[in-house]
């Protein structure tokens, strides 16, 4: 009996018809590529402190996180970006040695018109109205109480006097990237201070927070669960040495050869030019991707990791190898024009490992190049090979393909040398069978616009049989994988006149 069965025995002898289904030949791959936001809780949220949580609306992730905390404020801008996408959220508990962040909006001038100004704290718009006849006290108590009305809020507020005192919600040293704005949008959005109004914000943003996230027990409750796109608001270099580890390349990451779950995390830092100039050649992994933003950036890098992730999924989800440049940070305020990265600044910091956003004519910035950290390899030279994020979403994608294919033709197969003679429908796999399989998938990964080349790939493709396990097939996967059109050069060699010989019937 030359067909092998799976499941009817070659013993059975009761009549007549029997059928066994078998898919190996008719499956595809089917993919879930979930989101992983990951971001401080405060203790008036339902969900369990370092355990993983689906959310489908922001109505979730504010009962799960609690409302103000880091993770609310994530998933509001997540789902401005991607609404489609299946997310969860993992829910980290604030250090608790650290200190909360503070700062201060001191009233040093009372209105003698009637108006309304806009306070933004960490990119959130608050309008406060104050009549003429206002005192400075009576102005902090509308601002504190204005911000204190917002429910999301990533502060609280208290006051003094004429001070209103903004103390995060959340300790830690992230605390310290939230930004105080008046008037943010300025005349052009109807944003005017009303006469002799003063308002003191100091630096503009608060200060003072200290502390770091323990994240051991977080990582290890993701378990083999598949996260694709991971915003990672945490930029000290202690966190991202955790999450590069449970991502990376060793044996016990999800990019390592015996877990093959795969994934990105996308990060931001704020920072003036000099700072993440210096800060950039610190760190060096290609599943790591760190958005560069101005210090005068009203968002908070939470808000702009979460923004860069549901982008970049949403987009690579789609095509893995298609470039995210253009793509908008839906929900993210832009720093004002004369404070915003330039282009020669963009170009240099993308050289030490950040990712860079410009800002469109619409006011809405917008990824420009998704580098991520890598720039060395394991002898400290200069590396590009894992240098943007599309070199292993389109890598990842391949081999979830290829793995898809094996596993479901090739389930229970033996294995024999090539020119074996054995009788069709049999189980049997040799070399020659799976390296057609291998460039089988390669064409149509071809076709699909994710791979390139194929003659040179079947001409460099390796599968052997080990020399000293019977058992094992050996393969040599060469794939050229597709590049993108990042920059457009042009030689303008123009000409006053074309030589009055030449001979213009040729056009």
């Amino acid at each position: 009996m030359p067909i092998s069965f799976n499941d009817i025995p070659a013993n059975w002898r009761m009549p007549l018809y029997w059928v066994e289904v078998d898919p190996s030949k008719a499956g595809s791959l089917t993919q879930r590529q979930p989101a992983l936001l990951v971001g401080y809780m405060l203790p008036a949220g339902v969900a369990t402190v370092d355990v993983p949580v689906p959310i489908g609306s922001i109505a979730e992730a504010q009962q799960g996180a609690g409302l103000g905390s880091m993770l609310d404020a994530m998933a509001q801008v997540f789902f401005k970006n991607s609404a489609s996408q299946e997310v969860w959220m993992l829910p980290i508990a604030e250090p608790t040695t650290g200190v909360a962040a503070t700062g201060k909006i001191s009233v040093t001038g009372a209105p003698t018109q009637a108006g309304t100004i806009y306070v933004y704290v960490a990119g959130r718009r608050v309008p406060v109205h104050m009549d003429a006849e206002d005192t400075m006290a009576i102005v902090a108590q509308s601002i504190n109480d204005a911000i204190g009305a917002d429910i999301s809020m990533p502060v609280t507020a208290a006051t003094v006097a004429a001070d209103v005192t903004l103390t995060a919600r959340h300790k830690g040293i992230e605390g310290n990237d939230i930004t105080i704005a008046i008037n943010y949008g300025g005349s052009l959005a109807g944003e005017t201070m009303p006469a002799g109004l003063v308002i003191d914000i100091g630096t503009g943003q608060l200060a003072g927070g200290t502390g770091v996230p323990d994240l051991t027990a977080a990582i290890s409750a993701l378990g083999d669960e598949i996260y694709d796109y991971v915003a990672f608001p945490f930029t000290d270099s202690t966190s991202l040495d955790a999450i590069d580890m449970e991502y990376g390349f060793s044996d016990n990451g999800r990019w390592g050869w015996m877990r093959e779950l795969y994934g990105h995390v996308f990060g931001a830092r704020r920072g003036t030019y000099a700072d993440l100039l210096q800060w950039g050649p610190n760190n060096n992994s290609g599943v790591i991707s760190v958005m560069s933003m101005e210090p005068t950036m009203p968002s908070p890098p939470w808000d702009v990791a979460s923004a860069y992730a549901a982008k970049a999924g949403r987009a690579l989800i789609n095509d893995p190898a298609r470039p995210l440049q253009t793509l908008e940070l839906t929900g993210i305020l832009s720093p004002p024009k004369h404070q915003r990265f330039l282009l020669a600044e963009c170009n240099a910091l993308a050289g030490v490992g950040l990712a860079t956003q410009g800002v469109g004519a619409n006011n809405v910035p917008a990824i420009r190049r998704e580098t991520t950290t890598y720039q060395k390899n394991l002898y400290d030279q200069p590396d590009d090979a894992y240098e943007l994020v599309t070199t292993l979403a389109t890598l990842s994608a391949l081999l979830r393909r290829q793995k898809q294919a094996i596993t479901s033709k090739y389930p229970r197969h033996k294995l024999a040398d090539d020119g074996t003679r054995f009788g069709p429908g049999q189980a049997i796999v040799t070399p020659k069978i799976v390296k057609a399989e291998l460039v089988a998938q390669y064409r149509q990964d071809e076709f699909e616009g994710l791979v390139e080349n194929a003659k040179a790939f079947k001409d460099n493709l390796i599968v052997e049989r080990d020399t000293t396990n019977p058992n094992r097939l050996n393969v040599l996967y060469p794939p050229d994988l597709i590049n993108q059109l990042r920059i457009f050069a042009v030689l303008a060699q123009f000409r006053l006149q074309y030589d009055r010989g030449y001979d213009a019937s040729v056009l």
